[in-house]
């Protein structure tokens, strides 16, 4: 599988993400032919140029605009330029699922159905040259799954079609919220991403964090407008993935939520195990703890997918007396897994089998209910079904 690694330093901006894709040697032409199918051809000229950035080589992309003053576009009007352009069947379902993202969050922003959304910035040539060209890059690239870093969130002020506003703007916060991303502070006061930037990110990306697995092939670099202390320039990694890597440890992004409690029934706690384990929780664990004036307490702690954060963190506030919880992102390694069967004199045992690499077996555990449901049934001690089962999946797998 062909793979691609979005890595933003300095952020992500539409035009980075063209230098990016021009970069790794996308021809311009290309680039070109299809987007005048968008019956554009004479609003715009592509420049593609080659300059340093704090003494680093990358490809800026510049969209030079022949008529300045747009017609604000709605996304229905987008929508139909870009299926009667006739792209590439790949760039076409992307170009439309970011644009349909970016008026997801715009219309939440504003309060209004998507459809209704009346694009100003985003609508003028420059970003849809910018959305479109980088989804035809990534499908004449071959890319078949894409991985985004974590963003650097910037900050200060930009003047935008509303005045002006805070940066992260409005619309790139609703979209890091649609997918509850990463983020971080890197110090530098700007606008490091922009809608169209996180619009592409956030629609195509399959997860964010680390990079993934593969063999590495082409690394290509996208300049960005602004001067900045570090190197403004957008890294997209090219690759494939590996079988022998594939087979190590896989790496995911969690979710981790903590809190402490000093004034609930133990028995309130278990009921909460149970809410939360309901909702999705990978894991759920408390820790005796001593608080401020020596009161005893619980650290509660529950791990799980970003997505199920909201539910889980609805759900501790529901049922506990705490009235605040701690949140942050993780990157856990795991072992591959699976569960299998094994029959024993007492009868079926499922079982999780669990390995480091492909065909190397690294832990084998019968499933604690299975275990307890027959020793409560034949009179014999769970530890002697539990013995029983490991050795019999032993037996029957024939490994040694």
């Amino acid at each position: 599988m062909k793979l691609a690694y979005l890595e933003c330093p300095t952020g992500i901006a539409g035009d980075m993400c063209l230098g990016a894709i021009a970069d790794l040697g996308v021809p311009v032409d290309y680039l070109r032919e299809n987007l005048n199918r968008l019956g554009i051809a004479q609003d715009y000229q592509l420049r593609v140029e080659s300059v340093h950035r704090q003494g680093q080589r990358a490809t800026k992309v510049h969209v030079d605009l022949t008529h300045h003053q747009h017609h604000g576009r709605h996304l229905p009007e987008i929508e139909q330029q870009i299926i009667d352009a006739q792209l590439p069947p790949q760039a076409e379902a992307w170009s439309l699922a970011v644009f349909r993202r970016l008026a997801e969050a715009e219309g939440a922003v504003h309060g209004i159905e998507s459809d209704r959304v009346h694009f100003h910035e985003v609508g003028a040539i420059d970003a849809i040259v910018d959305i479109v060209g980088t989804c035809l890059g990534l499908d004449w690239l071959g890319i078949e799954k894409l991985y985004c870093s974590p963003f650097p969130t910037g900050g200060g002020n930009v003047r935008a079609a509303h005045g002006q506003l805070k940066v992260p703007v409005p619309a790139v916060l609703k979209l890091w919220e649609m997918r509850q991303c990463p983020v971080y502070s890197n110090g530098i006061e700007k606008e490091l991403v922009t809608p169209t930037g996180a619009a592409i990110a956030t629609t195509l990306a399959a997860s964010f964090g680390s990079p993934p697995a593969m063999t590495l092939q082409q690394v290509g670099l996208g300049a960005g407008s602004q001067d900045l202390a570090l190197p403004n320039i957008l890294r997209l990694w090219i690759g494939e993935t590996n079988p022998k890597i594939d087979s190590n440890p896989a790496v995911e992004t969690v979710a981790v939520l903590e809190t402490q409690i000093d004034d609930l029934s133990p028995q309130a706690i278990g009921y909460v195990f149970e809410a939360l384990f309901e909702a999705g929780a990978v894991d759920v664990f408390t820790q005796a703890i001593a608080m401020k004036k020596s009161r005893l307490g619980t650290l509660l702690t529950v791990i799980c997918q970003p997505e199920k954060m909201p539910d889980c963190e609805a759900i501790i506030f529901k049922e506990t007396t705490t009235l605040g919880i701690r949140r942050y992102l993780q990157q856990r390694r795991i072992l591959g897994r699976e569960i299998q069967q094994v029959d024993t004199d007492y009868g079926v045992v499922k079982v999780k089998v669990a390995w480091a690499e492909k065909g190397k077996i690294s832990n084998v555990q019968p499933e604690y209910e299975d275990c307890a449901k027959l020793a409560r049934q034949h009179q014999v001690s769970w530890r002697e079904i539990q013995r029983i089962a490991v050795h019999c999946w032993y037996a029957q797998k024939k490994v040694i």
